[in-house]
Parts: C-alpha cells; sequence; structure tokens
C-alpha cells in the first residue's frame, strides 16, 4: 500500500480501478488467468513483444533509406521492448500473480521507470519516456481489438492523467469516471472546476503520478482530503468504502432537504441562488437542484475541437434556443467567447510567452470579428424568446466596454434591417474578474446593467498565482485582505449605482465563504449545480446581522490563513457535515 498526497480539489470518495489518462487513451485491464492459462499468457506476451520489434524494425529498414530522419527514437523503443530485465520481470509477474499479460507489463514498466529516475540522471526522464512510449506500442499489440478508450468505456474507474484537455473533458461520464488525478493543477485548474461541476472526487498537483500507477491497480481518492492510496490493504479499503457511503448519503439527504426550499437567511433576508452551467443538456440537475436560473453559461465547449471550422451563426442559435426553452422563463447570463489562456484554443500556430496575460477574453473578440459577430448575433436573435443577459469576459478598460457594446450596437442595426426580432433593452454586463476592473467598479457600474465577480481569475491576477500551478497552490488565497477588499468595493458601487452584483467564481459555492460574502453585501450567488442545496443550507442558518459582524471582523484582520479559519470555524458551527 502506497499513499500520495496532492491538493484536494472536489471533495468525496472513491475505491476503482485505475485507468492511466495517456494521449493514446488506452485502458489497461486487470484480471487473474486460471493456472492453466499462465504460460500461454506468458507466450502471448512473448508473442506481442516480437510483433511490436518487428513493426519497430520495418520502420527504421524504411527510415534508413530516407536521409535525415532521426532512427534514435525508434532504436530506443527496439531496446526497451528487448530489454532482457524487462522481460523477465513481465513473465514472473505473469507467474508469480498469475496475472494477464497487459497487467504485468504496465507494473514492470513502471518498477523499472521508478528505478530509473532514482538514479537521478539528467537522461532519466528521457529514457523514461522512451519506455513509456515502447510500452504503449505493446499494449496495443496485447489488446488488439479489445482496446478501450476514454469514449467508450464499460465501467466505473479511477482517471489518471498529466492533466485534462477541454476536448477529453467533453468525453468524461460521471457515471464511468469515479474519480480524478491529475499530475498538475490547482483548486481552480480547468480539471478541479470540471470536477467539482459533476460532483467527481478529484485530487491534482501528484506530479509523477501516472508513473507510479500501473493501469489495473486498485486504488482509492480521498477528493476531501487530497489522499490517493494505491493497492491498498483489505482494512483500509473497508474503511474507504464506509465512508464513501456515508458522503453519498449525507450529500442526498442535504439535496433532498434543501433544494426545494426557498433562498433567504434566518432573518427572511431573501438570496438568489443561480447555476453555472457549460452546455444545455446540464439545465434539467440545475432546475433540479433549485436554480434560479443560469447566471453564467459559458460557451466555449461550441467550439471544443473547432481547427478553422468554427460554429455558425445558426450552431450558437440552436444551442441557446434550447438552453432558453429548458428554463421556462428563468433567466439567463450568456458569457461571449472567453477563449486563450488555459481555456480552449482558437488561434492555432499563435504562441504567447504568457497567454494568461496576452491575447484572451474579449481582447481575442476585438481581433476575431468572424467569431464575435455571430456569437452575438445569435444572442440577440435568441434574446426575443426569454430572459436572456449578454456577459463580456475578461474587461480591463472601460474603453473595452464601450468597444464591445459598439460591437453590439452595430450587430443590432444588421438585425433590426433585416426585420429580425431581439430585446432592444437586452441587459448588459461584464465579469470582473481583473482587479482593473474592481478597482474601477465606480467608472464601470453606470455602463453596465450588472456585474459578476469571476473571482477564479479575479484572485489568480491580484496574487500573480497562476491557478493551475501546483507549485505556488498555497498562495492562491481567497481569503487574502486584498482580495477581500476588491471584492467589496465591487458590492459596494454596485450598490451605490443601483447595478446587481453577482459572483459566478468559485468562491460563491464553497461553504466556508457564503456567510462573509452575505455579509458584504451579494446577495447573488451563481455556482456548480449540485452544490446549490449545501449552499441553501449555510444560507438559511445564518442571520444577516451575523453575517454582517463577520464580514466586518474579517476585514479588519491582516493575515489570509487567520481569516479563512476564522470563516471555516464558523461554517463548521452552521453546517458541520459540509466542513472537514
Amino acid at each position: 500500500m502506497e499513499i500520495r498526497k496532492g491538493i484536494p480539489v472536489s471533495p468525496g470518495y472513491a475505491v476503482g480501478e485505475a485507468f492511466i489518462l495517456d494521449t493514446e487513451e488506452v485502458r489497461i485491464p486487470r484480471r487473474q488467468v486460471r493456472p492453466e492459462e499462465v504460460e500461454p499468457e506468458v507466450v502471448r506476451y512473448r508473442v506481442a513483444r516480437d510483433a511490436s520489434v518487428g513493426d519497430l524494425e520495418e520502420s527504421l529498414r524504411r527510415m534508413q533509406k530516407k536521409a535525415g530522419l532521426s532512427m534514435g527514437i525508434v532504436e530506443a523503443h527496439i531496446a526497451m521492448l528487448k530489454d532482457a530485465t524487462i522481460a523477465k520481470d513481465v513473465e514472473d509477474f505473469i507467474r508469480r500473480s498469475r496475472a494477464n499479460a497487459e497487467y504485468a507489463v504496465s507494473q514492470a514498466v513502471r518498477r523499472q521507470s521508478k528505478k530509473t529516475l532514482a538514479t537521478n540522471s539528467p537522461i532519466a526522464p528521457e529514457i523514461v519516456r522512451n519506455m513509456l512510449d515502447a510500452e504503449r506500442q505493446l499494449l496495443h499489440k496485447l489488446l488488439g481489438k479489445r482496446e478501450e478508450s476514454l469514449s467508450t468505456l464499460s465501467g466505473g474507474v479511477v482517471v489518471f492523467a498529466h492533466d485534462i484537455t477541454p476536448s477529453q473533458a467533453a468525453l468524461l461520464d460521471p457515471k464511468k469516471v469515479l474519480a480524478l488525478v491529475t499530475e498538475i493543477g490547482g483548486k481552480t485548474s480547468h480539471t478541479a472546476l470540471l470536477a467539482r461541476e459533476r460532483g467527481i472526487p478529484a485530487v491534482v498537483g501528484l506530479e509523477v503520478i501516472t508513473q507510479d500507477v500501473a493501469g489495473g491497480d486498485t486504488v482509492i481518492v480521498d477528493g476531501s482530503a487530497g489522499q490517493v492510496i494505491i493497492n491498498p490493504d483489505e482494512e483500509t479499503l473497508k474503511v474507504y468504502l464506509a465512508m464513501g457511503k456515508n458522503f453519498r448519503s449525507s450529500q442526498a439527504e442535504v439535496q433532498s432537504k434543501y433544494r426545494n426550499l426557498p433562498a433567504q437567511t434566518k432573518d427572511k433576508e431573501p438570496v438568489r441562488i443561480l447555476a453555472n452551467i457549460e452546455k444545455p443538456g446540464e439545465i434539467p440537475a440545475a432546475i433540479d437542484n433549485g436554480a434560479k436560473g443560469i447566471g453564467l453559461y459559458r460557451t466555449e465547449y461550441l467550439f471544443f475541437g473547432a481547427r478553422g471550422s468554427f460554429p455558425t451563426e445558426e450552431d450558437h442559435y440552436d444551442a441557446y434556443l434550447e438552453a432558453v426553452q429548458q428554463l421556462g422563463g428563468r433567466e439567463i447570463t450568456i458569457r461571449t467567447l472567453d477563449a486563450g489562456a488555459d481555456k480552449v484554443n482558437v488561434d492555432d500556430g499563435q504562441h504567447e510567452r504568457n497567454p494568461f496575460l496576452g491575447c484572451r477574453g474579449i481582447r481575442l473578440c476585438f481581433e476575431r470579428g468572424d467569431l464575435f459577430k455571430p456569437q452575438l448575433r445569435a444572442i440577440l436573435r435568441v434574446s426575443s424568446r426569454g430572459k436572456v443577459k449578454i456577459m463580456f469576459p475578461m474587461v480591463a478598460t472601460v474603453d473595452e466596454l464601450r468597444q464591445a457594446k459598439g460591437i453590439l450596437e452595430e450587430t443590432m442595426d444588421e438585425l433590426r434591417r433585416e426585420g429580425q426580432a431581439f430585446d432592444e433593452k437586452v441587459p448588459v454586463g461584464i465579469m470582473v474578474e481583473v482587479p482593473a476592473a474592481a478597482i474601477l467598479a465606480d467608472r464601470f457600474a453606470p455602463e453596465v446593467d450588472f456585474m459578476s465577480l469571476g473571482t477564479n481569475d479575479l484572485i489568480q491576477y491580484t496574487m500573480a498565482v497562476d491557478r493551475g500551478n501546483e507549485r505556488v497552490a498555497s498562495l492562491y488565497q481567497p481569503s487574502h485582505p486584498a482580495v477581500l477588499r476588491l471584492i467589496r468595493t465591487v458590492i459596494a458601487e454596485g450598490q451605490k449605482h443601483g447595478k446587481s452584483v453577482a459572483m459566478c467564481g468559485e468562491m460563491s459555492g464553497d461553504p466556508v465563504f457564503v456567510t462573509l460574502l452575505l455579509g458584504m453585501g451579494l446577495s447573488e450567488f451563481s455556482v456548480v449545480p449540485n452544490v446549490i442545496p449545501a449552499i441553501k443550507r449555510i444560507v438559511r442558518e445564518v442571520t444577516i446581522k451575523e453575517a454582517r459582524e463577520l464580514a466586518a471582523k474579517a476585514l479588519t484582520m491582516h493575515d489570509a490563513r487567520q481569516i479563512y479559519d476564522m470563516l471555516a470555524e464558523h461554517a463548521r458551527r452552521v453546517a458541520p457535515d459540509l466542513v472537514p
């Protein structure tokens, strides 16, 4: 049994079989063969190995006929497959454990990888990469037509990966993915957000975990404490199976009790709780959990996998119309394309040294009118069919806002000339996720209908911390006094100018911060659907007076950790089972 510690990003517990997600997305099965099948399994391994070597040697012969081609990698792969130490390890493991050849190969390669990395040789990482590449080729031979990819998983697995790309994320089925574990990332990395949205336990920032775990290993993921346990003993397995059952039971109880109750404080102050979604298909779950509408509709999913063939105006219109129809009169805030940085990439070949500070969000939309205009036309057309709001992302200056509104007005003029119906008074707002926008909230407020605090990026830029970098994850602090001051400023300016202020960042869905945010005047929370009942529970257990006193105290404190500890202690008193 081996225990690894990472960053907890989505609570819950899972026990299952490891699925190592690499560029080939191959699932390695684990099974025990019958005694009479052991030697045939050894032969099956040898045949697959020889076939792989034969394929590589043929590739090498073809390459030798073409000048200028590097043959070093192919030669390295052949050497790895012929390596006597690894071959003996595989065959011994098959005989000793009566294991299938695929699992034995994976185990042997992981052991050899660890030994290689332990030498601390400067070329060790490259050797291991070649080793893993050779392993994949051999596994393809062994699996043949029985390969199982991420898109065709037949049973529950725990997915291990270096990272999860947006296109891979789109394939994840919560019914089949029991948990997620990645080598990189932080609390608000794409993987973390994805896991929380889908209620999947997750741990990130585990460095070389994909080299330490073999496909088919039994693993435990503790998303609440940030632990991954590899090949647990029977007692540990029993404990975590019970913990998982209790956690799911508690979650179901909270959902059942609070989802249909009104969101109001103990002293009857109303609070609006909406949902964040990526696709119209997530709306039924949002409504079922008690959402009053959609506070953030991320539209980037329409661009997943797009390479030169981007969604048309009709593609946008169909998706938004589906969302509006499912909402049955409830409101929806559609955020225009927020591409760049860690999100979907629509600029092939464009390399930026620091994409987080580069051409992303509204900046990219100004450059790519071919993407921006069709989306605006579609949103406006749908606005005649329901309660639609438009929100611009990554706005840093008033000039940017005015430019975006100017393009919107041009689009309205086009639709008027065409006789297309739309809401002439469609509400327009901005995501406040850049410190400059928060500081100048008094300048923005008069020019918008609403503002929504995107705390994921606001915290990142305020603290100068890459939110996907596990090395500086501890510095990503929602409770930092500077962050709290910015949030208070935006809410206060919204109230002063009579403009609604919401929060759609992860901070609004964290039970630890709910009372603080209420105390600072926030009355609109937009969160992932599955946490709505939990947020309602916190809201219904506190008074506005109590919340204001807590916020006032927090705003006088100087240390982020002390502020967080105070807020967590308060949340535990209010809802002890929601805060570990």
